[in-house]
């Protein structure tokens, strides 16, 4: 059994989807594991990650209009505003998502689906560099 870890860090420029699933693939790839899992984990409570659609850049589009949607920036709702109006929001966001992902290696490669990509989704509006632990585990 072989184990290998990396942290991943990503610059991101606004709220939204960045896809990371090159960065993933090519680490896993020079682990030369045949099969195993790999556990993605977004180190940040205002920052979370997805596994969505790569083709069309309308469903991504879409997924970031939905979540300013359904947790909104209000000044107004929320008592939590300690770095801005963004802040709970965020929170709410990655509440509503997830900060870990598990993904099977099957034959040196992701077992991702033909349409499916690796994306962190930053949820505050300023810049930032997030750091997403990986850790991988197989033969």
């Amino acid at each position: 059994m072989h184990q290998a870890t990396e942290i991943l860090r990503v610059k991101t420029t606004r709220q939204g989807l960045v896809e990371i699933t090159d960065r993933v693939r090519d680490w896993v790839t020079a682990q030369s594991l045949q099969t195993g899992l790999l556990t993605i984990f977004c180190q940040h409570t205002s920052a979370s990650l997805l596994i969505q659609e790569n083709a069309a850049k309308a469903v991504r589009d879409d997924l970031e209009a939905y979540f300013s949607r359904i947790a909104p920036e209000d000044a107004t709702a929320y008592s939590h505003d300690d770095e801005g109006p963004d802040d709970m929001p965020a929170h709410l966001r990655t509440a509503l998502t997830q900060v870990q992902l598990s993904i099977p290696i099957m034959d040196r490669k992701l077992a991702l689906g033909t349409w499916q990509g690796i994306y962190l989704f930053e949820h505050r509006r300023l810049p930032h560099t997030r750091t997403i632990a990986l850790h991988l585990i197989g033969v």
